[in-house]
């Protein structure tokens, strides 16, 4: 099945009126901007640095009768490498496997097939990426990070 975006949607049929989409037009840049803002990776993200993030990523939104609840996205060259990032699902619809279904879309799109390897950062979700195959740092002494988390509220701020 396929959307505006002609990339494929999660599976329908489930009755509960969640889907999901590549569309980018579909995007409510405002509520992904008002939710990121309040989180613990993200707090105070400027409007403008979320829309080029999002431009420049894979992204998938989560819907429920077309308003939409849920979000993830992922920073990828799309043959060898990603990063996951920004998933949520709004505090209103969790506890629904809507995460999941979410994440299992994105690892299901034709670009994320074959990657060698695919990261991300979480503090609190661990069950749920185990739940789509992500595991502990095989050799966490091989990997370093630069780590500015301040960095895109301006010179100065990191």
């Amino acid at each position: 099945m396929t959307d505006n975006g002609g990339e494929p949607t999660a599976p329908q049929g489930r009755g509960d009126g969640f889907e999901c989409s590549f569309d980018a037009s579909r995007l409510d840049v405002d509520a992904i901007h008002a939710f990121l803002t309040t989180t613990y990776w993200s707090p105070g993200i400027p409007r403008e640095t979320l829309e080029r993030a999002i431009a420049h990523s894979l992204c998938i939104g989560g819907y429920v009768n077309g308003q939409q609840v849920a979000f993830a996205r992922l920073v990828t060259d799309r043959a060898t490498f990603a990063y996951l990032a920004d998933v949520f699902v709004l505090p209103s619809h969790r506890g629904q496997g809507l995460s999941r279904r979410l994440l299992e879309a994105l690892m299901s799109h034709a670009d994320v097939q074959g990657l060698r390897r695919m990261l991300l950062v979480t503090r609190d979700a661990h069950g749920l990426y185990a739940k789509v195959d992500f595991t502990p740092l095989a050799a966490p002494d091989r990997f370093m990070e630069r780590h500015r988390p301040n960095a895109c509220r301006g010179p100065g701020a990191g």
